[in-house]
């Protein structure tokens, strides 16, 4: 079954709050973990995105789109990247969640259909 693990944060906040040692350590960690997903074959595909201060949002305003800063204007916190994994069990994509969230105290899973829900 395919998931996307998704990583909240906010790299401006974490460069403003952390030490570098412990931004080391996050990097090596995230390093680690890429590898022995693909080593397992259960990686499909990730990446780190831009921090969410360089987000854009784009809505429906009377018909028309219109794009407006930030992923949400009261949030702190965005998406900071994300996984796709194919893994045997549920379990297993919460036990590599239970390790991303130490780093990133919000951990987002969700399943990644095969196709759109049939009718």
């Amino acid at each position: 079954m395919k998931y996307m693990i998704a990583m909240f944060g906010s790299a401006s906040e974490m460069g403003a709050t952390k030490t570098p040692e412990w931004i080391n350590e996050m990097i090596a960690f995230m390093i680690d973990i890429d590898a022995r997903l693909r080593a397992s074959g259960e990686m499909v595909y990730n990446e780190g995105l831009a921090d969410g201060s360089q987000a854009k949002v784009v809505r429906l305003e009377n018909g028309q789109p219109v794009a407006t800063d930030g992923p949400f204007a009261e949030a702190k916190e965005s998406i900071i990247g994300f996984w796709i994994v194919d893994v045997a069990s549920e379990q297993r994509a919460l036990e590599i969640c239970g390790e991303i969230v130490q780093w990133s105290e919000v951990v987002e899973l969700r399943p990644v259909p095969a196709g759109p829900p049939e009718q």
